[in-house]
């Protein structure tokens, strides 16, 4: 219905200013579409976010990782020339704990080392952990004679007058899980380990290493 401005005195001003009144009202359907268009696609995503937050929420992810579960020093034989052949046992754990969700474990390397002198480096293939399940690798790290640098060697030296021996762990391996409706998850899992031992014993002191921080 056509809104009507007040009648004046004389008939064709309000002629006039009916005559101008569609225009003033006309919506274009286009902008209509666009409007609805807008709300629809936000109210979508408003209910997407809901599912996606209420999966997350059901299924509750953490992300699958590694940690150094034992390690032993079977073998340290170090010469006054500073020549040294050495052994190390070390047991590294890959968990998943989700309890809805297999893990991928892929890419792994670590390099032990001592003083900075690479010793060896452990490698894995790629391999699956079922969901809330684990698997462990021992490994057998057993050098070749090795030459160290007078530095290397003062390290060493200082450190056995304290009944230790320290050896460096450190790499990073990728890790891939699904996560509800979010799809499959890709992380790369971080180990920094200090592996020292004791001399007399050959045992580890026990300090706990993993990925999860």
């Amino acid at each position: 219905m056509d809104h009507l401005p007040d009648h004046g005195h004389h008939h064709h001003h309000a002629m006039s200013s009916k005559h101008m009144l569609p225009k003033i009202h006309h919506t274009s359907p286009f902008i209509w579409f666009v409007a609805v268009l807008c709300t629809v696609i936000t109210v979508a995503v408003i209910i997407a976010g809901i599912i996606v937050f209420a999966g997350y929420i059901a299924i509750r992810p953490r992300i699958p990782f590694i940690s150094v579960t034992y390690s032993h020093l079977d073998l340290f034989e170090y010469s006054q020339a500073g020549v040294l052949t050495t052994k190390v046992s070390i047991t590294i754990k890959w968990e998943n704990d989700n309890a809805k969700a297999h893990a991928s474990f892929y890419d792994a390397a670590f390099i032990l080392s001592l003083h900075g002198f690479e010793i060896a480096k452990l490698v894995a293939p790629p391999f699956d952990v079922r969901k809330n399940s684990f698997v462990e690798f021992a490994y057998q790290v057993e050098s070749s004679p090795i030459s160290l640098s007078p530095d290397q060697m003062d390290l060493v030296d200082m450190y056995l007058k304290q009944d230790l021996v320290k050896f460096g762990l450190i790499g990073t391996a990728r890790t891939r899980w699904r996560v509800g409706l979010l799809g499959s998850v890709k992380f790369t899992l971080h180990l920094n380990c200090h592996l020292n031992f004791i001399k007399s014993s050959m045992n580890s002191t026990g300090l706990y290493c993993s990925s999860r921080k």
